[in-house]
């Protein structure tokens, strides 16, 4: 880290969104800086394996991380990680971020990519079976499950979606769900009550995982009844909601109902100069390959907001 605490733009947050920002600008000779909580590579690098980015055939999620990382390093970008944010100054034309070891740095434009987590149960033994038997997204993991039997969690337009997305490849998919009805569209709970390899395990939940490697069971609790029964599954996908890491960003960029960064097409937020890419963000696919996307987007937008912002400045200083 070199001693001047300016940058031409700060990113915070670094999984595939926040790497990708950080490469371009970076690549485009723009001083930049990424700032992560934890190691660089955000949800990623808990995927065990990367079967559906484009040019690769197959990578664990880790090793992908490791690649965009080393690529931004190589542009020049510097990364600090396992650092936290204590404080944003957003409205100033003059960006600054504190960090809670104290140290402040400043920057022309801020890309926010703090990225989100999908909500778990928050039962025994779901932490231990992460990725090994317990998946958050079908899309990633459903192929893993080919003529297997399967449980999904939840009632609503997500849980009903992949559950029949999910019969592509399991030869039995049981949703259990807490209430005896769904929160979903019409159309989602008639697809999924007319295909036939899905069952039903109403008002009930999951109260708890089993397994020696990998998942082989799970209690589900009757919750009229409290009668509980250990059902054998080879997987469970949990679909009950998604929570976007937005807590530290409450009063400074405008959020949703659901706490996500609400943005333009270009990525660009509330606060000019600020812009946001990745799982925080409105948008209904939460994917690698659309992370990076938005980190593009909102990067390029970013160049070109700090180009103009020089520009202005260089011209009020020579007029002055």
């Amino acid at each position: 880290m070199t001693n001047s605490s300016h940058f031409d733009a700060i990113v915070v947050g670094a999984g595939p969104a926040g790497l990708t920002a950080g490469i371009y600008l970076s690549r485009a000779r723009f001083r930049t800086l990424i700032i992560s909580d934890g190691v660089p590579g955000g949800q990623m690098i808990l995927t065990h394996e990367i079967a559906n980015y484009p040019g690769v055939e197959s990578i664990s999620g880790y090793q992908l991380s490791n690649i965009m990382k080393k690529q931004a390093k190589n542009f020049g970008c510097e990364i600090l990680g396992n650092t936290e944010v204590s404080s944003l100054n957003l409205d100033d034309e003059r960006k600054e971020v504190v960090l809670s070891d104290g140290r402040a740095f400043t920057s022309d434009a801020v890309i926010l990519t703090p990225g989100g987590r999908s909500r778990t149960l928050n039962v025994p033994g779901e932490a231990k079976f992460k990725g090994r038997g317990i998946s958050y997204c079908a899309t990633c993991d459903g192929d893993f499950f080919t003529d297997k039997e399967i449980v999904v969690v939840g009632g609503g337009n997500s849980a009903l979606e992949e559950a029949v997305s999910l019969t592509k490849y399991a030869s039995k998919v049981t949703i259990v769900h807490q209430f005896d009805h769904f929160q979903a569209f019409d159309y989602a709970v008639e697809e999924a009550k007319s295909n036939p390899k899905i069952n039903f395990i109403m008002e009930s939940s999951i109260v708890q995982f089993y397994g020696e490697d990998k998942l082989e069971s799970v209690d589900i609790k009757n919750l009229n009844t409290g009668e509980i029964n250990n059902f054998k599954t080879d997987g469970v996908f949990i679909f009950i909601g998604y929570v976007a890491n937005t807590e530290f960003l409450k009063e400074k960029v405008k959020l949703n109902q659901w706490n996500e960064i609400v943005v333009d097409s270009d990525m660009s937020t509330s606060i000019p100069g600020v812009f946001a890419a990745g799982d925080s963000i409105v948008k209904r696919y939460r994917q690698v390959t659309t992370a990076v996307g938005d980190g593009t987007v909102a990067a390029l937008a970013a160049s070109n907001y700090i180009h103009q912002l020089k520009t202005r400045n260089l011209h009020e200083s020579l007029t002055h």
